[in-house]
């Protein structure tokens, strides 16, 4: 076996499953909605379904619902959109302009066969714009639209069709005729669809360990009103779904007396193959014991008028709740109150240490030995020794020391002293 081969065999294996479970995907619809619901036994389920675009609305007359309608647009001498003409499938095409009467029409059989295409009879110069066919459908709310551009010419080798990058142009010749196409054969357009019998909704139940594929259908339901049941569930009772569910919108799906074997996974798909609509809403029901109903005591009669026994009550003690802190933080917050205490302090045995020093640092300052020693030069030519002051005012501290007028005379002498020093 060649190599490639083999690893041909192996993309093969890996990627066949994911595309199984894609195309699965898709045909069973896309899910919108998915809920767990948990009830107990005995007790009814409601498992909601809800949608308005299932709702059936339809009219008999089968018009109003398409609607195609051609739209012109000038670009010159001035922008301007005109309607050109429209038409449904229960009435007649309305030509808007009087001009185009008999000239411009779409084809009587356009909802039977889906061409929609404009015809344009002896064209002429105004006809000359960008055409737009729009394709309405209001009950499944849809709209498509395509553009055309025409271009009128009179030199007949210049008529042609081409691409601009967003549009068909067509060059047509003065005077002749030119078909615009606007084709599309899609069901939702076309008048034989049998709308009622494209909308379908059923429900089905998968048990636990069985696999999508094996799932258990219960019940089918058609917007002409044929419904279909699969199983005793529906006829006995069991479930049930509303009657005028397409009236409503309202497929729910409704399970009374559960018991364990309907725990599951129920799914509701909604199938509207005429507008395109594929949805699916998944519950997964699970069914526990039912709960315990509150004890119900019955009066006692008491006969011949006999007193009740008195039973005496069994007082339980006290129960104190002791709410303990967590260790770590419990540890955290003491030792932040301790760190905090002690900066605090230590700011406080700072702040009076620094103030002690300034004060000392002003009281030397003052000193008036020191001044006495500093002002001992008089205009920079005689200096007195400090030394010479001291001894003066030693030796009359000494002798004179309780005798504050001798003191003064000593000090009259030092001057007189001084004096003559200063005058030598």
């Amino acid at each position: 076996m060649y190599p490639h081969t083999t690893l041909l065999h192996i993309l093969t294996l890996l990627l066949l499953p994911a595309v199984w479970g894609q195309s699965s995907s898709s045909r069973l619809g896309v899910v919108v909605e998915a809920k767990n619901i948990t009830l107990p036994a005995g007790s009814k389920a409601a498992l909601p379904c809800l949608s308005s675009r299932m709702v059936w609305t339809r009219d008999r007359l089968r018009d109003r619902q398409r609607v195609v309608h051609w739209d012109l647009m000038r670009s010159s001498p001035e922008y301007s959109v005109e309607r050109v003409l429209d038409m449904s499938p229960g009435t007649r095409q309305r030509v808007y302009n009087s001009f185009n009467m008999g000239r411009i029409s779409i084809p009587k059989s356009a909802f039977s066969d889906g061409n929609f295409s404009l015809i344009i009879n002896n064209v002429a110069v105004t006809d000359k714009g960008v055409y737009t066919c729009n394709l309405h459908h209001h009950y499944c709310q849809i709209q498509q639209s395509i553009q055309i551009q025409l271009n009128v010419t009179k030199l007949a080798r210049k008529e042609k069709r081409y691409w601009d990058g967003e549009k068909t142009v067509f060059v047509v010749l003065l005077g002749s005729s030119v078909v615009l196409p606007c084709v599309n054969r899609r069901p939702l357009w076309r008048e034989g669809v049998q709308e009622d019998q494209q909308q379908v909704a059923h429900w089905d139940f998968q048990p636990p360990g069985v696999r999508p594929d094996g799932a258990d259908r219960l019940v089918d339901l058609y917007a002409s009103g044929e419904r279909r049941d699969y199983g005793p569930r529906f006829a006995e009772s069991k479930m049930s779904i509303a009657e005028d569910a397409f009236t409503l919108g309202d497929f729910s799906l409704y399970i009374s007396d559960l018991r364990p074997v309907d725990k599951g996974l129920y799914s509701c798909h909604l199938h509207h193959h005429y507008c395109g609509l594929h949805e699916r809403r998944i519950f997964r029901l699970t069914v526990v014991p039912p709960l315990p109903s509150a004890p119900t005591s019955e009066p006692r009669i008491l006969q011949n008028d006999e007193p009740e026994p008195k039973t005496e009550e069994v007082k339980s003690p006290p129960v104190v709740n002791v709410i303990l802190p967590e260790h770590r933080g419990y540890f955290m917050q003491h030792l932040g109150y301790f760190l905090a205490t002690f900066l605090l302090l230590a700011v406080i045995v700072v702040t009076v240490i620094v103030l002690t020093r300034r004060r000392k640092k002003r009281g030397l300052a003052y000193d008036p030995g020191r001044a006495e020693c500093g002002n001992g030069m008089s205009g920079g030519e005689i200096a007195l020794e400090c030394t010479e002051l001291k001894t003066c005012n030693q030796d009359l501290n000494s002798d004179y020391k309780n005798n504050l007028l001798k003191e003064r005379d000593m000090a009259k002498d030092c001057n007189k002293d001084f004096d003559g020093k200063m005058w030598k």
